[in-house]
C-alpha cells in the first residue's frame, strides 16, 4: 500500500514537471523562431513594397508616353437584363472630368519622391520628371480634344437613334394603312399612341440634342408594337406593294415641290420690286415736267469719238444702270474719257435719263437711247426671235439679243466693252483697250475649267445629237461667259458674224438646237473667234452660289451677279449685297420716298 502511494506521488510530480517546463520550453523556442521569421517577413515586405512602387511608377510613365485613353461611351445598349442607360452631353462632360481628375492624380503621383540605394549603401532622393513631350502638352488642350471626340460620338449615336425612330414611323404608317379608316380596335389605338410618342421624342431630340431615358423606353415600346403588327399582317407581298406606292408618291411630291420652287424663283427674279417701280414712275413724272431743252444730257459730241473708252449697257432697270455707271466711273483713271451708251425700251427712257440728269456722273458721258429708234432691227430680228417658245421674257427680249447687233448699233466705233446690268466694277476697265485680241472678235473669261462654280460644257446647252451641230462644233471646246466682253467691231464686220448669228437663229427656230437664252447661240456665233481673258477680269456666280471664295471676289475687276438672285431683290444672296449697295445713293429723296433702303 505504501509502495503504491509512493509511485503515485512520483507520477504526479513528473506530470507536474512536464506540464510546467515543457510549455515554457516550447514558448521560448517559439518566441525565438518568431523573431527570426518576423525579421525575414519584414524584409520580404520591404522588398515587395519597393517592387510594387517601381512597377507603379513604370506603369504611370508608360501611360504618359502613350497618351491618355478615352473612355468608351454607350448612348444606348439593348440589354434584356438591364434597363437602357442614356447619357446626355452634360453627363458625359461630368464623367470625362472625373477621368481627367484621376489622370491628373496619376501624374502628380509620378512626380513623387523616389528613393533608391547607391553603390555605397546610402539613400539618396531624386525628383521624378515628366517627359518633354508631355510637358509641352497643355492640360486644357487635352481636355478640349477629349470633349470634342466625346461630343462627336454622342452626336453620331443620337443621329442613329433619330433615324431609327423615323424608320419606325414609316413602318407604323404602313401597317396603319392596312387597317380600315374607321377602325377603333385596341391595336390601332396602341399604334397611333406609339406614333405620337415617337414623334414627340424626335422633336425633343431635335431641340435639346439629347436622348432621355423615357425616349429610349418609347423606342422599345414602339418596337414591341411593331412586332405585334408583323404577326397581325404577315402578308409580305402586300407590304412591298404598299411601300412601293408610298415611295412613288413621295418622289412625285418632291418633284412637284422642286418644280414649284424653280418656277417661283424664276418669277421672283423677273418681278420688279415695288420700290423700283415707284422710283421709275417718280423719275418719269419729273422728266416730263422739264422743258425739252433741259432733257438733253451733256457731252453729246463724244458719242462717236473712236479714241475714247466706250461702254454699252442694255437694261430697263434704273437702279441697276446707276450702279454699273457709278462703279465704272469711280474706279477709272480717266473718267472724262469714258462714254456710256445705255439702250432701253421707250417706257424706261424718261426714268433713266432723269436719273442721270439729276445725278450727273462727273465728267463722264452718258447717253440714253430707245431700242425703238433702231428701225432696221424690227425687220431683221423680231419674227424669228419670238419662236424660241421660252416662258421667260428675258430670253426673247430684244434688249437681251441686241448684243449680236453691236456693229450696226455703233457704226462709228472700233472697239466697245459690253457690260450686263447685274455687274459691279472694282478695277479700272480702260486697261481692256490695251489687250492684244490676236485677230479675234470677242474677249471673254472662260468657263471650261472643271471644279469651278461657273463650269460649263458646250453639250450642256447645245444639242450635239443634231448632225448640223455635231459636224461643225467640238463638244469639248472651251466655253466663256457674257457679262463683261471686249468686242473688236472692225473684225466683227469683216467676218460678218451677225449673219452667222442670224443663220443659227433661224435653224434654232426650226429645230431644238440649244436651251433658251443668248449664251449658247453666242457660243456657236463666236466659235473660234474668242480670245480668253484672265479670270481676274470677271468673277461669276454671285447670283446663284453663296460659296464664291472671298479671295476671288477681292481680286476680280468685275463682279457678276449672274443668276436669278439679283442684289436688288429680296431673294438675293445677303452675303454679297454690300458689294452692290455701296454704289447706291440711298440718301436720294426719291429712294427715301419709295422706301428703297439697305
Amino acid at each position: 500500500m505504501k509502495a503504491f502511494r509512493r509511485c503515485s506521488r512520483i507520477l504526479i510530480l513528473w506530470l507536474l514537471c512536464v506540464s510546467v517546463f515543457v510549455p515554457i520550453f516550447l514558448l521560448s523556442y517559439r518566441l525565438k523562431h518568431t523573431n527570426d521569421v518576423s525579421k525575414d517577413f519584414v524584409e520580404d515586405l520591404s522588398i515587395i513594397k519597393h517592387r510594387t512602387e517601381a512597377q507603379t511608377l513604370s506603369a504611370i510613365e508608360q501611360e504618359e508616353l502613350e497618351g491618355l485613353k478615352e473612355p468608351l461611351l454607350e448612348v444606348y445598349k439593348d440589354d434584356t437584363s438591364k434597363s437602357a442607360d442614356n447619357y446626355s452631353t452634360s453627363e458625359d462632360t461630368r464623367y470625362s472630368g472625373v477621368g481627367i481628375a484621376a489622370n491628373d492624380a496619376g501624374l502628380s503621383g509620378n512626380n513623387a519622391t523616389r528613393h533608391h540605394k547607391d553603390e555605397g549603401g546610402q539613400e539618396r532622393q531624386q525628383q521624378g520628371e515628366l517627359p518633354a513631350s508631355v510637358k509641352k502638352e497643355e492640360p486644357h488642350i487635352k481636355r478640349a480634344q477629349h470633349d470634342q471626340v466625346s461630343n462627336t460620338r454622342l452626336r453620331r449615336k443620337l443621329d442613329e437613334k433619330v433615324q431609327l425612330m423615323k424608320d419606325q414611323l414609316i413602318r407604323a404608317k404602313t401597317y396603319l394603312s392596312f387597317t380600315p379608316s374607321n377602325s377603333s380596335s385596341h391595336f390601332v389605338k396602341e399604334l397611333k399612341l406609339r406614333m405620337k410618342e415617337v414623334e414627340r421624342a424626335i422633336s425633343h431630340c431635335t431641340q435639346d440634342f439629347s436622348l432621355s431615358r423615357s425616349d429610349m423606353q418609347r423606342i422599345k415600346a414602339m418596337e414591341s408594337t411593331l412586332f405585334k403588327a408583323r404577326r397581325i399582317f404577315p402578308d409580305c407581298a402586300a407590304m412591298i406593294k404598299k411601300l412601293r406606292a408610298m415611295t412613288y408618291n413621295a418622289e412625285e411630291q418632291v418633284r412637284s415641290n422642286r418644280n414649284q420652287e424653280t418656277f417661283l424663283k424664276g418669277l421672283g427674279g423677273r418681278t420688279i420690286p415695288r420700290g423700283l417701280h415707284c422710283l421709275s414712275m417718280r423719275l418719269t413724272a419729273e422728266y416730263f415736267a422739264l422743258e425739252p431743252e433741259e432733257r438733253e444730257l451733256p457731252y453729246k459730241h463724244k458719242l462717236q469719238d473712236p479714241h475714247l473708252y466706250h461702254f454699252a449697257l442694255f437694261s430697263d432697270n434704273v437702279l441697276a444702270c446707276s450702279v454699273v455707271v457709278n462703279s465704272t466711273i469711280s474706279t477709272a483713271m480717266e473718267p472724262e474719257r469714258i462714254v456710256f451708251h445705255i439702250v432701253t425700251d421707250s417706257l424706261n427712257v424718261p426714268a433713266i435719263s432723269m436719273w442721270f440728269l439729276s445725278n450727273p456722273p462727273g465728267k463722264a458721258t452718258v447717253h440714253v437711247e430707245s431700242i425703238e429708234n433702231f428701225q432696221w432691227l424690227s425687220t431683221k430680228y423680231s419674227v424669228t426671235l419670238q419662236r424660241e417658245g421660252s416662258i421667260d421674257p428675258r430670253y426673247i427680249s430684244e434688249l437681251n439679243h441686241l448684243r449680236f447687233y453691236l456693229p450696226d448699233v455703233f457704226p462709228y466705233l472700233n472697239k466697245i466693252v459690253l457690260l450686263d446690268h447685274d455687274v459691279v466694277v472694282q478695277r479700272d476697265l480702260t486697261r481692256l483697250w490695251s489687250i492684244n485680241m490676236r485677230g479675234k472678235v470677242n474677249g471673254a473669261v472662260e468657263t471650261c475649267k472643271e471644279g469651278e462654280i461657273s463650269f460649263h460644257r458646250m453639250d450642256m446647252l447645245v444639242n450635239f445629237t443634231d448632225p448640223i451641230i455635231a459636224n461643225k462644233f467640238d463638244p469639248k471646246a472651251c466655253t466663256w461667259a457674257f457679262g463683261m466682253n471686249l468686242f473688236d467691231l472692225q473684225e466683227w464686220r469683216r467676218r460678218k458674224l451677225t449673219e452667222v448669228y442670224h443663220k443659227y437663229l433661224h435653224l434654232g427656230s426650226e429645230r431644238r438646237l440649244w436651251a433658251a437664252g443668248s449664251l449658247p447661240i453666242g457660243w456657236v456665233t463666236f466659235y473660234k473667234h474668242t480670245v480668253a481673258l484672265d479670270n481676274r477680269w470677271q468673277v461669276l456666280g454671285l447670283g446663284y452660289d453663296s460659296g464664291v471664295r472671298q479671295e476671288d471676289i477681292d481680286q476680280a475687276s468685275v463682279l457678276h451677279f449672274d443668276g436669278i438672285l439679283k442684289p436688288w431683290l429680296d431673294i438675293g444672296i445677303e452675303r454679297y449685297k454690300y458689294l452692290w449697295r455701296k454704289h447706291v445713293k440711298y440718301e436720294h429723296p426719291y429712294l427715301q420716298q419709295c422706301n428703297v433702303h439697305e
